[in-house]
């Protein structure tokens, strides 16, 4: 479940280009609210990177928001079970934050 912890956002968002990354685009629900979220601040003009990303996110993340340009770096088979993507990196956070 996507949660906001901080925003801080520059005076003329609204003018301004925003780039969105996030590591990995699985189910595509934190990107779709990411998105949504900058969007309520009036900022149309919103480009999503990741670097890897499982057909299903992707496609859910164009469903919602076919408004924004998508730039993704490898597209992965599948998403498994556990909405993993397959074969995919394992947990990004876990990897950036040493957590496992």
């Amino acid at each position: 479940e996507p949660h906001e912890y901080f925003c801080k956002l520059p005076k003329g968002i609204e003018d301004r280009l925003v780039i969105l990354p996030d590591p990995m685009l699985a189910t595509g629900g934190s990107a779709i609210q990411a998105v949504q979220f900058i969007k309520d601040k009036g900022c149309n003009h919103i480009k999503f990177m990741c670097i890897i990303a499982a057909p299903e996110g992707l496609k859910a993340l164009q469903k919602a928001h076919p408004d924004i340009d998508i730039y993704c770096g490898c597209l992965d088979e599948h998403l498994n079970e556990e909405a993993y993507i397959v074969p995919g990196l394992g947990d990004a956070g876990d990897r950036i934050f040493g957590t496992k």
